[in-house]
């Protein structure tokens, strides 16, 4: 609830824009934890940053393609716009300059798509599922960070990218 006892709404707009600036935050993180690594401070201190902000940003970085997928879907981008929304991800910072771009695009626009509409291609699939997701807005939640979560640690279970030297 906020101050004045109204529930506060996230909309695809601010659930995009707070994982996107979280993204970018979690990219200082890991080049900081590497120039500790690497620069500042080698051995074991230099590796524990480097872990630290590495599995931080790892994990934000799964979360933001979950978030442009499910966002994506909403805002009806189609898949060549939602596999560069993922790719932002792998280059530092480039969350933030897609998300101003989706913004002024007005690709951000409007709320949850919770019902059908006479469009077409809310008769697909994808479609259908996402709203009756949505009816169900913890089962989403919940879903969503369950799926996270075990992209996470199947990650972690693959190991870091590049190996570990």
């Amino acid at each position: 609830m906020s101050a004045t006892g109204t529930a506060t709404r996230v909309t695809p707009r601010s659930f995009f824009r707070v994982i996107a600036i979280a993204e970018a935050i979690t990219w200082t993180m890991l080049i900081a934890g590497l120039l500790m690594k690497y620069v500042f401070t080698m051995g074991e201190t230099g590796d524990l940053a480097v872990r630290i902000g590495g599995t931080i940003h790892g994990f934000v970085f799964i979360t933001y393609a979950a978030t442009v997928i499910v966002v994506g879907f909403n805002q009806r981008w189609g898949i060549l716009l939602i596999a560069l929304g993922v790719v932002t991800a792998v280059v530092p910072y480039a969350t933030i300059p897609f998300d101003v771009a989706m913004d002024r695009r007005g690709r951000l626009e409007g709320d949850w798509r919770t019902e059908a509409t006479d469009d077409p291609r809310d008769k697909g699939w994808i479609d259908r599922l996402l709203r009756w997701f949505l009816a169900r807005p913890i089962l989403l939640v919940v879903v969503f960070i369950v799926a996270v979560v075990a992209v996470f640690f199947a990650a972690l279970a693959i190991g870091p990218p590049g190996g570990d030297h």
